[in-house]
């Protein structure tokens, strides 16, 4: 509920203003066919490229992708975003992904190669600094764009004991506590030198998880031990048949609510590929085009029925219908939104 008022569902659209995009959108989301009707957009941060809800829906995260990078709050009114104070900055440069954990909201500084905590006061609003930056150190094989850390994506862990973030830089993944405020490296594990890991998603049970590698382009397959903070690589899965004519890069990962199916994005070939689970194998079945240029994100619609694309340099969010059973994805529409960047529900 917000404001006292029972919330109809809603989907959050980011994008990046310098790229022509209209910073926040808001849009209503039908139930049975996953159609998305733009309702207002919310302009008063640069580059809002991803967001993150808070658990009862009444406060929205952003990021501000910029060089002196960001984080702000609005609060969700209805059709609209209220701005909760000015943006915050977070101690690094390029964040590209933020999500809520212990009381903060985190944040995976790309270009600066760290991890910044903000603290979230009791009424949803941010403090005005950071708890803490963490870091990052190391660099990998492939020049130009491992000459150093580049933290990607930040996320607790199912336990939520754990922030879990994916490095592309140091072909890594660093597992932290959160304790005072103070990121506390627990463990750091090593992925294939080049692949370039973008993003991680979880199993539903928590089991394990698996990497898009943006520079492969692959599906790294992990056991997770939430009690040990342990993540153990298992094997890469292709996410393309044959080799690529081209330059393709995965980009988001998202993984079925019953842990059968995971869809990952692809750039530059500018397709969904669709892979099936069985026990710790991974199998690609097949890809589909997109239905746009430059798939940055997807987004499953939370009854699981429909995936939700955001296409950034065709300036469109596209959605699919999912077969249940095969995990195959059929055309379903798409709404205008330039330099789309990501897609939340709530």
């Amino acid at each position: 509920m917000t404001d006292g008022v029972m919330r109809q569902p809603r989907a959050f659209i980011g994008s990046f203003t310098a790229a022509g995009g209209l910073g926040v959108l808001i849009a209503d989301v039908d139930a049975e066919g996953g159609t998305l009707t733009v309702l207002s957009a919310a302009d008063g941060v640069p580059d809002p490229s991803y967001l993150a809800l808070s658990p009862d829906g009444g406060m929205l995260y952003t990021v501000s992708e910029t060089a002196d990078g960001a984080v702000a709050a609005y609060r969700v009114s209805g059709d609209k975003l209220v701005e909760a104070g000015p943006p915050v900055p977070v101690g690094g440069s390029g964040p590209t992904y933020l999500s809520l954990f212990a009381g903060h909201v985190l944040t995976a500084n790309y270009d600066s190669g760290s991890v910044t905590a903000v603290p979230v006061r009791a009424d949803g609003r941010l403090a005005d600094a950071p708890s803490h930056v963490f870091t990052h150190t190391g660099s990998g094989p492939h020049a130009p764009r491992q000459q150093g850390p580049h933290a990607h994506q930040v996320q607790p862990d199912p336990s939520g004991r754990w922030a879990v973030s994916v490095d592309l830089g140091t072909d890594s993944v660093r597992v932290c506590a959160l304790d005072g405020g103070t990121l506390a490296l627990h463990r750091e594990t090593a992925l294939r030198p080049g692949c370039g890991p973008r993003h991680l998603a979880f199993h539903p049970r928590g089991e394990h998880a698996y990497l898009a590698n943006e520079l492969a382009p692959t599906v790294t397959v992990c056991r997770w031990d939430a009690a040990e903070g342990a993540l153990r690589p298992l094997g890469e899965t292709s996410v393309l048949p044959g080799s690529p004519d081209g330059d393709a890069f995965p980009s988001g990962i998202v993984v079925s609510p019953d842990g059968r199916f995971v869809w990952t994005a692809v750039r530059g070939e500018d397709v969904i590929s669709v892979l099936a689970l069985d026990g710790e194998e991974l199998r690609l079945v097949a890809t589909v085009p997109c239905g746009g240029t430059w798939p940055r994100a997807l987004a499953l619609h939370p009854s699981g029925r429909f995936l939700h694309v955001a296409n950034e340099r065709s300036g469109d969010v596209t959605w699919f219908a999912v077969d249940p059973v095969t995990g195959m994805l059929r055309k379903g529409g798409s709404i205008q939104a330039p330099a789309a960047s990501c897609v939340v529900f709530g």
